[in-house]
């Protein structure tokens, strides 16, 4: 019941804020004195803006409506009246200072993840994962076998991929096996978004909300991994009470020859390189990590250039030798950059502007101060960021964890990598809570459901609250 009546508070924070008085100027994140504005119209219609925003997001399945279209109007909205009321003061200079400086925030972590979503997409072009899949079937382990196999690869590959790709991934390995197994594909469901979630928060890769944090400078790149274990219990907690409901049958064996196209390992490695670039710019040279992505970029763009020169001299050497090697002409094909670029995930990076301008926007109002003078000082770190967790579990841990951001409350690395931990896999305790469990339920439609979630919530629940007992035992020293 205390974590239940934690959890009502901070979301309903903002509008309880506007019953505490605070001081005519307060001081926002980028170091600004801003206007109080909180018991303000403006203020009042700034939140009423963003919670109708915010549930056109959460509605997202039933209304069609892309969750970018109703948060980038609601920023719009925010900032123009943000805007108005500086003109008036003649204070235009502070509040222009203040919206470039969230925009210079979104950019530096959009520009990074567009990076890493095009050689995800570029990987998935030359069949990496095609060919990982097929591996995976023809094999032809047992349902519980692929129930911990799954598992382990989504929680092992999305530190490096991001969890949604990881979890589709494992979910077509599922779908393929399961067929019309409707309680096998919905448990092993549960795991990989469960293991996905898990294995994203000990690496600065594996979810945004981890980039985010690394990408303020919180946190130094090596620091992620002491979460490892902590993030290990809770993927293994759950998927161990889990398993004993899996049944240990073998389904059908299905072959299927997947050949990866020219270039695919080549691509894997300058990944592996561009991550290296990246953690080596921002430890070594003290420059933003976007700066090595880009550059890794570069490494991708001479790859393209280079299969696309010599692609016919290829084809041609493949048509010589075959049928005396294992070569085939079809899997020879050009490859542009500009492509996977293309296919990113653009809804979500603008879906990434518009949380980030609304709560930066928020935050320039007042509220987030208050909002964090009420759950780090009154409450205290330890249930503060507990409680994040579960918020993200119904809220997207994009704006939680920017909010927490914003406040930039002072609390020691122990609790940081806490807030980390919790942001990024307390959204495992429900299906709508992270982008991993969307994705699933609409490619496993009918199988996977919020209710089949809900039914295992307790379970997972389990995993979440052990992890963190882990990480306060383990890491007790950075607290």
């Amino acid at each position: 019941m205390h974590i239940l009546k934690i959890y009502y508070q901070t979301f309903f924070v903002f509008v309880l804020a506007v019953l505490f008085p605070i001081p005519l100027f307060a001081q926002d994140s980028c170091g600004l004195e801003a206007l109080d504005l909180t018991s303000s119209s403006i203020g009042y219609i700034s939140l009423i803006v963003f919670f109708i925003a915010y549930l056109f997001v959460m509605t997202e399945e039933l209304t069609k409506m892309r969750k970018s279209k109703p948060v980038i109007l609601a920023a719009g909205i925010i900032w123009a009246m943000i805007g108005w009321v500086y003109t008036q003061k003649g204070l235009s200079e502070v509040a222009e200072q203040a919206v470039r400086h969230n925009l210079l925030e979104y950019a530096e972590l959009m520009l990074f993840l567009l990076i890493a979503m095009t050689y995800i997409n570029g990987m998935q072009e030359r069949g990496v994962f095609d060919k990982l899949r097929a591996w995976l079937i023809h094999k032809g382990f047992s349902f519980r076998q692929i129930f911990w196999m799954t598992g382990f690869l989504a929680f092992f590959i999305s530190p490096v991929a991001d969890n949604l790709t990881t979890a589709l991934l494992m979910c077509a390995v599922v779908l393929s096996v399961g067929g019309a197994n409707t309680r096998f594909v919905a448990i092993a469901c549960i795991n990989i978004v469960v293991a996905a979630n898990a294995g994203g928060a000990f690496s600065p890769f594996g979810d945004i909300t981890t980039l985010m944090v690394w990408q303020k400078g919180v946190l130094e790149f090596s620091e992620f991994f002491v979460l490892f274990i902590p993030s290990l219990i809770n993927f293994i907690v759950p998927a161990f009470i889990m398993s004993f409901y899996i049944p240990n049958e073998h389904p059908d064996a299905m072959v299927e020859h997947v050949y990866m196209k020219r270039g695919a390992k080549r691509m894997i490695g300058l990944f592996l390189l561009t991550i290296i670039t990246a953690v080596s710019f921002h430890s070594i040279f003290g420059l933003p990590p976007v700066i090595g992505m880009l550059t890794g970029l570069g490494y991708l763009q001479l790859m393209g250039y280079y299969l696309k020169k010599t692609n016919k001299k290829c084809i041609l050497r493949a048509q010589q030798l075959q049928g005396r090697h294992d070569i085939r002409v079809g899997d020879i094909v050009a490859f542009d950059v500009f492509v996977p670029v293309a296919k990113a995930e653009w809804d979500t990076l603008f879906f990434f502007y518009g949380i980030v301008l609304c709560v930066g926007g928020l935050g320039f109002l007042g509220y987030l101060s208050l909002a964090s003078d009420i759950m780090y000082n009154e409450w205290g770190a330890t249930t503060a960021n507990i409680s994040v967790g579960i918020i993200s579990a119904i809220v997207d841990n994009i704006p939680v964890m920017f909010a927490v951001l914003t406040m930039y409350p002072e609390m020691s690395n122990g609790q940081w990598l806490l807030v980390t931990l919790t942001a990024g896999v307390g959204g495992s305790l429900l299906s709508v809570g992270s982008a991993a469990g969307v994705a699933l339920m609409g490619q496993a439609k009918g199988q996977y459901t919020f209710f089949s979630h809900l039914k295992w919530t307790p379970v997972i629940a389990l995993g979440y609250f052990a992890s963190i007992g882990a990480h306060l035992w383990l890491n007790s020293t950075l607290f």
